[in-house]
């Protein structure tokens, strides 16, 4: 990409799409390109072609799509398969009908087999069943890959796709019905320490493993990508490092400051036992993540007092 490419980034209000704008211009790129999606709704096909036909991007990230936690998946599969595919889709196609030079499509590690050998390498994807709970999720962003590779292979786009871990960091969803887990347990935990609560309830046993991934690191991860990569294959995006939820429940309790009990609901699902990427294809291509969990968390939690929730 050169500093003046025109470059649009679908969903950039979005945690991974605002930080990848961030990084952006950090990095002196000057010709963005962002719609809101009162400006552009993407599950409107004509729109979608009308904008692409208009602006003719250079390069485009795909950060756009409907995300959510375990909650969230298990309640609305039928919104997350739909709405997903729909923006996959008008996108993918109209950068292949109007020449972008190179588009990098987001996916999820939630892609893999939820009994996935450990650490989980690119090629394990669709060599078992899925999480249950967000499969629809999941399936839609197998799609997602899988169109990518098909205009490459049809018509020799330059479309890629990078599997990001478990992000979080500024922009976060903190909406308890909808957030992933860091967000949700740092409003937990704060509301608690506000409210003077002697214990917090957390889902599961905490006993499952999770890698996260500051979304910032993510961020730069996809513009090296952009730069670096340009592979039909799935490539990791990760820290390379997990940590048990229980763990990361005892840091996020320092970290906010709450001096109560956590008391786990082990009537609610845990989901994937263990989900750690192994993230050595783009390590070896030069990339390696920078925030340590513990400065991110402190990171996350200043921004989530700044806002009122």
């Amino acid at each position: 990409m050169k500093k003046n490419s025109k470059i649009y980034i679908a969903g950039h209000l979005g945690l991974v799409g605002s930080a990848i704008v961030r990084k952006l211009k950090d990095g002196g790129y000057t010709n963005l390109i962002l719609r809101t999606r009162q400006e552009l709704d993407l599950l409107n096909s004509v729109a979608v072609a009308d904008f692409f036909k208009t602006e003719k991007p250079d390069f485009v990230f795909l950060a756009a799509a409907k995300v959510g936690g375990i909650m969230a998946n298990k309640t609305y599969p039928a919104d997350f398969i739909n709405e997903n595919l729909v923006i996959e889709m008008n996108i993918i196609r109209n950068a292949f009908l109007n020449k972008v030079e190179k588009l990098l499509f987001l996916g999820s590690s939630c892609i893999y087999p939820k009994f996935s050998s450990q650490p989980i390498k690119e090629e394990y994807l669709l060599t078992g069943e899925l999480e249950p709970t967000n499969k629809a999720y999941a399936l839609a962003k197998i799609a997602g890959i899988v169109a990518c590779q098909s205009y490459n292979q049809q018509h020799g786009t330059n479309f890629i796709s990078a599997m990001p871990t478990n992000l979080y960091g500024l922009n976060d969803n903190f909406d308890l019905e909808t957030s992933h887990v860091i967000p949700a347990m740092i409003r937990k935990f704060h509301e608690a320490k506000v409210m003077d609560q002697e214990s917090v309830i957390l889902w599961g046993t905490g006993k499952p493993s999770r890698e996260f991934l500051y979304v910032d690191d993510l961020a730069d991860a996809c513009i090296f990508l952009m730069d670096n990569y340009d592979d039909s294959e799935i490539i990791n995006i990760g820290s390379g490092e997990d940590i048990p939820l229980k763990e990361l429940a005892g840091i996020i309790k320092d970290v906010v400051g709450f001096k109560g009990k956590i008391v786990w609901d082990i009537s609610k699902p845990d989901g994937t036992p263990k989900k750690l990427l192994d993230v050595s294809k783009i390590n070896n291509l030069g990339w390696k993540y920078k925030v340590k969990l513990v400065d991110g968390l402190k990171m996350t939690y200043e921004q989530f007092k700044r806002k009122d929730y």
